[in-house]
């Protein structure tokens, strides 16, 4: 009967308002609770809590035994109090994942709210918000694909982010510009849990670099130091906007990647496989995921600027294995691409869609036109 009542009051208690949700990642209905931090949460991320027991214990909402006592703890805290006290002086360019990211990103924000107590204590966060970070990193090599230590110096005062062939080089292998700097993790593509891919404009062209560090903390760490630079640099280009404007421009998650095939503009010259990355309004294709350079790039406008997207490929159309097509009509020429699935089209003109949906900001305006005068 007492377990009965227990698990009655917790299912009611899920009700109140910010505990509908995940209180790490957002997840809807969380089915599980921390009874010591006073928090509901969603199965992924109890795995998480169960790694720092010190700090975090769990059951499940449905499924354990409940003390009087635990209840009433959930009962003065909940999701909402937890925010207010661990979030307390979270920083707005920090990046704070959902459901949807990593598994790393997940854990290092759970471990730097309730273990590291980050958001409580600011002098915490010198390692990503002071302005200056150097350190190692395990780099890709653009021809061999071997991963080498190499050393990276982030400053905000010079605006850039560069790196070292060697510890006592004088001069950096690479300088890019925090102004087009972008950080994403991509584990499954790198093939390590903790590889993040960096981009930046080179010539306009967009240059990939892949890295990683052993340390979950350290390249979390790069990765918020980076957001970090992005936003006090935007700050400064954008004296009147607010956080609320920048903070989604510090960093981008790619709209989509996958293979697809393609033809070339004459489109006689058969179709060849190629890795395709959309990037806000930049779709850019490699022979090779891991390639630093793409061996193209296709502006995608909006509606409104003569850019559509067809199901299918013109009649006419020869050499493609894959049997899916698509058709990009820009105001210059058309591109034609094949899905190797059905699932596949739909979601890449879904995401095409969306792009050209948007309005273009003024800024795109000149992004467009260099695209136009590529040689």
């Amino acid at each position: 009967m007492a377990k009965e009542r227990s698990r009655k009051a917790l299912v009611e208690l899920l009700q109140r308002p910010g505990n509908a949700a995940c209180a790490d990642c957002a997840a809807p209905d969380p089915d599980w609770a921390s009874h010591s931090l006073g928090i509901f949460i969603c199965l992924n991320c109890s795995g998480i809590h169960r790694n720092i027991p010190q700090v975090s214990k769990v059951k499940s909402v449905r499924l354990d035994d409940w003390d009087d006592a635990q209840v009433e703890f959930m009962a003065a805290n909940g999701n909402n109090v937890a925010k207010a006290k661990y979030e307390s002086k979270m920083p707005p360019f920090y990046y704070k994942p959902t459901f949807l990211d990593c598994q790393l990103l997940r854990e290092q924000w759970i471990r730097a709210k309730y273990e590291r107590k980050e958001f409580i204590h600011s002098e915490k966060q010198e390692p990503y918000s002071a302005g200056y970070r150097e350190g190692f990193l395990w780099k890709r090599g653009r021809d061999n694909g071997q991963f080498l230590s190499r050393k990276f110096v982030l400053s905000e005062r010079e605006g850039a982010l560069k790196y070292f062939n060697k510890n006592d080089a004088k001069e950096p292998k690479a300088i890019m510009k925090i102004e087009h700097l972008n950080a994403t993790f991509q584990p499954a593509k790198i093939g390590n849990p903790h590889g993040l891919q960096i981009t930046y404009l080179k010539d306009n062209s967009t240059r990939n670099i892949f890295v990683y560090h052993e340390d979950g903390k350290e390249i979390v760490d790069w990765f918020n130091a980076i957001r970090a630079a992005r936003f006090h640099y935007l700050q400064v280009a954008f004296p009147g906007a607010s956080d609320v404007d920048l903070v989604p421009k510090l960093s981008r998650n790619y709209l989509k990647e996958g293979y697809m095939e393609k033809t070339g503009p004459k489109q006689t010259e058969g179709f060849k496989k190629r890795w395709f990355t959309m990037d806000d309004r930049r779709l850019m294709y490699f022979k090779d995921p891991l390639d630093a350079f793409a061996r193209g790039e296709v502006f995608i406008g909006s509606k409104e600027n003569s850019y559509k997207v067809l199901e299918g490929l013109p009649p006419s159309t020869q050499g493609n294995h894959w049997q899916h097509g698509i058709t990009i009509v820009t105001p210059d020429r058309k591109f034609l691409f094949a899905c190797e699935t059905e699932d596949d089209q739909l979601e890449w003109i879904t995401t095409f869609q969306k792009v050209i949906s948007r309005p273009m900001l003024p800024q795109e305006y000149a992004v467009e036109a260099h695209f136009k005068h590529k040689p």
